[in-house]
């Protein structure tokens, strides 16, 4: 069944097409920034050689057509600057919960005894005991988890006193 979502025309300015051939032509470039510009190029309603199909255009640049439909989109709705850039992540600005000093305390607890009745550290008494020493206000156990398979050698990682993971 074919997609009712309505096209997104494209048109560029003299100003835009110079800009988007100029990028074309760089070699020092991405290849999914010329591949933008490709697509907007040919995907453009004023071209001198006339309007192209959109399943010509998604061969000609080997992408699907639906990903060529939101490139054009991108373009109505954000101009070309937009387009042609990468969004920067939504979690880029998170700072991390453990930082270097707080897994070299995780580290040295997972190194250490378990606690009295425990036969070794778990992920969750790990969490606990970052927690109640006042390492970090509060942690998960995947975090702590990640954090010890990125720090912890793997021949140490089996040995008694180690949570598995």
């Amino acid at each position: 069944m074919p997609r009712s979502t309505p096209k997104h025309k494209v048109v560029l300015s003299d100003d835009q097409r110079a800009e988007l051939e100029r990028v074309t032509r760089q070699s020092s470039i991405g290849v999914a920034r010329k591949r933008w510009a490709t697509i907007l190029l040919l995907a453009d309603e004023a071209h001198p050689e006339g309007q192209r199909t959109d399943a010509y255009i998604a061969a000609q640049v080997q992408v699907s057509v639906r990903q060529l439909e939101r490139i054009r989109k991108k373009f109505v709705q954000g101009g070309m600057d937009r387009t042609l850039t990468r969004a920067t992540r939504r979690d880029a600005g998170v700072p991390q919960v453990l930082d270097g000093q707080a897994e070299a305390h995780l580290v040295t607890l997972c190194c250490s005894d378990p606690p009295t009745g425990r036969e070794r550290w778990t992920l969750q008494l790990l969490c606990d005991e970052l927690v109640r020493l006042q390492v970090v206000t509060h942690v998960c156990p995947e975090t702590v988890r990640t954090c010890l398979k990125k720090a912890m050698p793997a021949s140490l990682t089996g040995g008694p006193g180690f949570p598995g993971f």
